[in-house]
């Protein structure tokens, strides 16, 4: 499996409003030019899933893959983003003093009712031109 080399993968739901704006909220911020997004539905999505050894079936999560150092999903995810993306952001991982069974049920409650809340595409999104050297 090619992956780019030093960038940060995020895993999206690609259904999934919420996750949308997520994704466009980090690539406007990702300032360093850090990452690149692969929605979970895609066949790269399931394979890079199944390299790490996470059950696609069972991921209803954002999941953060750094080839060949670590990956993350749910809560730690996010607030690894935030620390990526610094500045202001850098301050997310104040809620690190939350324990992680607290942060993670909080983060399960919403990813239980995000398609109720925000809504669900059919497909998955397509990036316009100016963003789609992001996506994998």
């Amino acid at each position: 499996m090619e992956l780019p080399k030093h960038k940060k993968i995020i895993l999206f739901d690609g259904h999934c409003n919420l996750c949308e704006s997520s994704v466009l909220f980090v690539i406007k911020y990702d300032k360093k030019e850090e990452f690149r997004f692969v929605a979970l539905q895609s066949d790269l999505g399931k394979k890079i899933l199944h390299h790490i050894g996470m059950d696609s079936k069972h991921i209803d999560s954002i999941v953060l893959y750094e080839p060949g150092i670590a990956y993350y999903y749910k809560s730690e995810a996010a607030l690894e983003i935030a620390k990526s993306l610094g500045g202001f952001f850098h301050f997310g991982t104040l809620f690190r003093i939350i324990p992680n069974g607290i942060r993670n049920w909080v983060y399960d409650y919403v990813a239980k009712n995000r398609y109720v809340w925000y809504g669900k595409k059919e497909l998955c999104m397509i990036p316009t031109p100016e963003i789609q050297s992001k996506f994998l």
